[in-house]
């Protein structure tokens, strides 16, 4: 029996790929894993149970990674999940910006009591004016699972679409349009396109990429979209750039004390993936991942521990092994294993970084003590034997 617990408010649907082997605790301290969306995670103390945290989501900004590493608990998100949300608005962000549908629909609402507001609206219709975006060039940077639904979005309603990503899987190549052009460089993309949008995640070398000097490598007039992180656009820069001119529309989906009311800025509160099907599409991704890890050990989508897979656990013991990827590790844990005459019918090893993950399946039963003798070794993290 696994105990899991909510730190947010989980979908049904996701909840509902559990069986009666998992039970819902209000105490985070006895679970063995924990759902989560936003919550802030960084001051919480973890129990010993906890072997996993599933965040319904893709950012893990809210998740202390290194501490989970250190202490044995996997971090899994569910990329891709939500993809489509915002990729639909995404396309959304960008028919606003072309069109200035918000500016017309405030002002009709002046007018709400208005008798004559048909032959009004036949005057004043040219103010809200714009173009369209068939035959434009979008720029994408980051093409994963949402970069790459935008691309082949845009493609569809006519647009000339550049893509970036010096770091594109093999999987999201085969996804993308053949008709998409392939940017060298991110200059490239920034000299050449109308509209640019940003998919990519917040790390050390995203976080401020559109700055001042990038800004200036742009058309004038660009339309800027961000939905992805708000600190990949630097936030003094970009209110500059609108003031300026030089942007004529920022679309973000993350309001900030220095965007909010300048003109030329599109403020959406954080609606990306929040829609009934990203959020149940999330939940259920989380969920199996939860499930595949606490039944069979296995990791996919984690963001401190390496991928690793060995299948549906068989009839036999299954012993895994969080460690630091250190040099004879894997002799010592073989050493043991040899030394209380257990046998490896199968094994694999894997290594992100700092940290790596080992599993085993072996003939019979688990000799009494094995855990804590393996959980002794030096920089071994945490022991689960499933049986």
């Amino acid at each position: 029996m696994y105990k899991y617990h909510c730190l947010n408010p989980i979908s049904e649907v996701g909840l509902g790929e559990l069986d009666e082997n998992y039970v819902v605790t209000e105490n985070p301290d006895e679970a063995d894993a924990i759902f989560v969306r936003s919550a802030k995670m960084h001051e919480m103390e973890f129990g010993k149970s906890l072997k996993a945290v599933a965040r319904a989501g893709a950012g893990v900004n809210n998740i202390p990674l290194e501490r989970c590493a250190d202490e044995g608990i996997v971090v899994f998100n569910t990329p891709g999940a939500n993809a489509n949300g915002v990729k639909e608005l995404a396309i959304a962000g960008m028919l606003l910006a072309a069109r200035d549908i918000i500016g017309g629909i405030n002002w009709v609402q002046e007018y709400e009591e208005d008798g004559d507001i048909a032959k009004i609206t036949e005057k004043k219709k040219k103010v809200f004016a714009g173009t369209e975006i068939q035959g434009k060039k979008l720029g994408v940077i980051g093409l994963g699972a949402i970069g790459v639904q935008v691309a082949n979005a845009a493609v569809n309603l006519g647009m000339e679409v550049y893509g970036y990503d010096p770091y594109v899987s093999v999987a999201s190549a085969w996804n993308l349009s053949r008709s998409i052009h392939h940017a060298e460089t991110v200059d490239e993309l920034y000299n050449e396109c109308d509209y640019i949008t940003i998919h990519v995640p917040a790390l050390d070398d995203t976080k401020g990429m559109i700055d001042r000097h990038a800004i200036s490598l742009m058309k004038d007039g660009v339309v800027i979209l961000n939905l992805a992180r708000d600190v990949l656009v630097n936030q003094e820069d970009i209110v500059d750039a609108l003031v300026a001119g030089k942007v004529r529309c920022y679309v973000t989906d993350f309001p900030t004390r220095e965007i909010v009311g300048v003109k030329g800025a599109i403020v959406i509160p954080h609606l990306g993936a929040s829609t009934e099907e990203s959020e149940d599409n999330c939940a259920r991704m989380a969920a199996r991942e939860l499930r595949d890890f606490l039944e069979n050990g296995n990791i996919s989508h984690s963001v401190n521990y390496p991928d690793c897979s060995m299948g549906e656990k068989g009839e036999g013991s299954r012993i895994t092994i969080l460690h630091k990827n250190i040099p004879n590790m894997l002799g010592q844990l073989t050493s043991i294993l040899a030394g209380e005459n257990v046998n490896i019918a199968l094994m694999t090893n894997k290594s992100r970084k700092a940290y790596a993950y080992t599993m085993m399946d072996v003939d019979g039963d688990v000799p009494a003590g094995l855990e804590e003798k393996l959980a002794g070794i030096d920089g071994v993290l945490k022991v689960r034997v499933i049986r």
